[in-house]
């Protein structure tokens, strides 16, 4: 999901961010005359939001806040079954069950695709960089993965290998090779569940989002944590961000500048160190 972007936000980096707060009429207006902004983030997400306020979104949400002078209401939101539908839950229209929609979403990637397919949103803001990584047990996948995936993969034909359901890692592992790895993928709901069958012997490895799989391993003595490169793999990383509903510009700049000056005082780096996650700047 990788695209060209964060030329504006680089130019912005060395403004303050009160000199930078745009005259735009938008719903920010609204948000700061109200004193709060409504963050939406995941539910159950380790590390990036979990159970009581907690995570890495949900710190960027409250600093991001703090540095326009309003408070964060952070939000947690199902996922649901895509990333346009999550935008239309959490963004621009709000669930039909009745949640209203939030003022930013967090945890959206930066992908000009993914702008181009859901036109009522703004996608902007990328804070880290997420990548593919393996977890393996190293007493049953001894080596790091490596060459092409006929050559890397090939001990999960014999080897079991768990993946989060209708994950990036689900579909790769399913299509490669013609599928001779079919029988091997076990999938699990999420990518701390798969870590808790490896621990549990259920199988040899886990491949999935490497902040995921860092805090879901973490405590696991006999784990190895690798970023393997498969030719096959297009797209094995993709930059996290923010997406405001289209018409708040104003919102999305204050955003922006907020961030920026995040980035640049070490607030960023600092919310990941403290979750133990590698922070991959954008």
């Amino acid at each position: 999901m990788k695209n060209d972007r964060r030329l504006w936000l680089k130019a912005l980096a060395a403004l303050p961010v009160a000199v930078a707060l745009p005259a735009v009429a938008d719903g920010f207006e609204t948000i700061r005359q109200r004193g709060r902004l409504r963050v939406a983030v995941y539910n159950d997400f380790a590390p990036y939001s979990m159970a009581g306020g907690k995570g890495i979104d949900a710190d960027i949400a409250r600093a991001l806040a703090a540095k326009l002078g309003l408070t964060a209401e952070v939000a947690g939101y199902n996922a649901d079954e895509d990333m346009n539908d999550d935008l239309r839950n959490m963004v621009w229209k709000g669930h039909y069950l009745g949640t209203p929609p939030s003022d930013v979403m967090m945890h959206v990637p930066v992908d000009e695709y993914l702008a181009r397919a859901n036109d009522k949103v703004r996608i902007f803001g990328a804070y880290h960089v997420e990548t593919l990584a393996l977890a393996r047990n190293p007493e049953r996948v001894p080596k790091p993965l490596a060459g092409s995936a006929a050559v890397a993969l090939e001990i999960f034909t014999r080897e079991k290998i768990g993946v989060e359901t209708t994950s990036l890692a689900d579909s790769f592992l399913l299509g490669v090779l013609n599928g001779r790895l079919r029988e091997n993928v076990v999938h699990f709901k999420t990518v701390a569940e798969a870590a808790k069958g490896m621990a549990e012997g259920k199988v040899a490895a886990v491949l999935g989002a490497r902040a995921e799989l860092e805090a879901a391993t973490k405590g696991q003595g006999n784990v190895v944590l690798d970023s393997p490169k498969f030719p096959e793999l297009k797209v094995d990383s993709w930059p996290l961000g923010m997406a405001v509903k289209v018409e708040d510009q104003g919102l999305a700049e204050a955003l922006g500048n907020a961030l920026a000056s995040l980035r640049n005082d070490g607030t960023i780096a600092g919310i990941f160190k403290r979750y133990g996650i590698t922070h991959q700047a954008s």
